[in-house]
């Protein structure tokens, strides 16, 4: 059987799924759960996961880091999820990037502040 390739309509569908949840029952949904302790706490919980991706990029296998990074991906579109941001507006972003220069996209939001 060929290995399905997963693109970004897969973080699109996740989101879906987690969006779903908002309003669940916390005690059978984990999302249910996340949304339940607010967006405070779902934020937390994407800190956590950065933290731990991080370490799995520094000293762990390429596997730790898939899974961690899965992790934070997943409490990322929680977040989003939590504070009613759709995938698209995130999407917009990035696009609105495209052809700039990392170094001269961080010096525009610089001397914006």
């Amino acid at each position: 059987m060929a290995k399905e390739r997963l693109t970004g309509a897969t973080l699109d569908a996740l989101y879906q799924v987690i969006d779903s949840r908002r309003g669940g029952d916390p005690t059978t949904s984990y999302s249910a759960k996340l949304f339940s302790r607010g967006p405070a706490k779902v934020a937390q919980k994407v800190g956590e996961e950065a933290t731990e991706a991080v370490i799995a990029g520094i000293s762990g296998s390429n596997k730790e880091l898939a899974e961690e990074s899965a992790d934070l991906l997943y409490h990322l579109l929680a977040l989003w999820a939590a504070r009613g941001l759709e995938p698209e507006a995130v999407w917009q972003a990035l696009a609105a990037r495209r052809g700039t220069s990392g170094l001269a996209e961080k010096m525009g939001r610089a001397r914006k502040k």
